[in-house]
């Protein structure tokens, strides 16, 4: 039995023919005037009828194409007790398939990203970083490798300081490294270099004690650093390091 709901009435479907039958005479006329138009106007006037034109063609061609029917609404039943046992049973033996799934992605995911993990860089590598790869390095003491700060404290005792220690040993193991500091007295060197060798880095590192330097005025700490030309200079005055800019310009 045909659905009353995807049948037209007969007035309705007359005025539809009719439409179409006045749209099929309205396009040939248009036709016709457009062809006549296309020797007689002017490029504006001509832009204007066929803009005119393809909307009509459009609405035209719009009107002529069917409606889709319909659809039919599925009629619901009532599931029966052995279906849903069925789907029960089913969604039963789903679920654990569903986490193995999960679990095993899972445990992929996180073996690519342990994979794919950057690699911590040692403190060597820092270092050498750090240094741009320089083979000669100098540096003053008092300050930086030592906790006293001043060549009279050196007359009394030098210690070294413990957080420089390992980063110390790093540059002598790959660079030309030389100590060197202003002191007022014999026994200021000696204070030092027994600190040094007490910290190990005589021992551990590759550093000599022939490459720890003592002058008596700044200039001659400058006048070392001239002589040696290194890759790079530590020092905390900060006129040394003006007068040294030029050298590593």
């Amino acid at each position: 039995m045909a659905d009353p709901s995807s049948s037209l009435s007969p007035s309705k479907d007359e005025l539809i023919q009719l439409i179409k039958r006045l749209g099929t005479y309205l396009a040939l006329k248009m036709s016709s005037l457009f062809s006549i138009c296309l020797q007689k106007l002017d490029p504006r006037s001509v832009g204007a009828i066929a803009g005119l034109a393809v909307a009509f063609i459009f609405t035209y061609r719009l009107m002529r194409s069917p409606s889709p029917p319909p659809r039919r609404q599925p009629k619901h039943q009532a599931p029966t007790t052995s279906t849903t046992a069925i789907s029960t049973q089913s969604n039963i033996t789903l679920m654990p398939s569903g986490v193995n799934s999960s679990s095993e992605d899972l445990r992929a995911q996180t073996a690519v990203d342990e994979f794919f993990q950057p690699v911590k860089p040692t403190l060597g590598q820092i270092v050498r970083q750090k240094l741009n790869e320089g083979r000669k390095v100098t540096c003053r003491l008092l300050g930086v490798i030592l906790e006293e700060s001043s060549p009279e404290e050196l007359q009394k005792q030098a210690t070294v300081k413990s957080s420089v220690l390992d980063v110390l040993l790093e540059i002598t193991k790959f660079c030309d490294f030389y100590l060197m500091e202003r002191v007022i007295d014999d026994e200021s060197e000696k204070n030092v270099l027994l600190a040094l060798e007490n910290a190990g880095i005589f021992t551990s590192g590759d550093l000599v004690k022939n490459k720890v330097l003592f002058c008596g005025t700044e200039n001659g700490r400058t006048s070392f650093v001239r002589q040696l030309e290194p890759d790079w200079h530590i020092d905390t005055n900060p006129e040394i390091v003006s007068q040294l800019a030029v050298l590593f310009d």
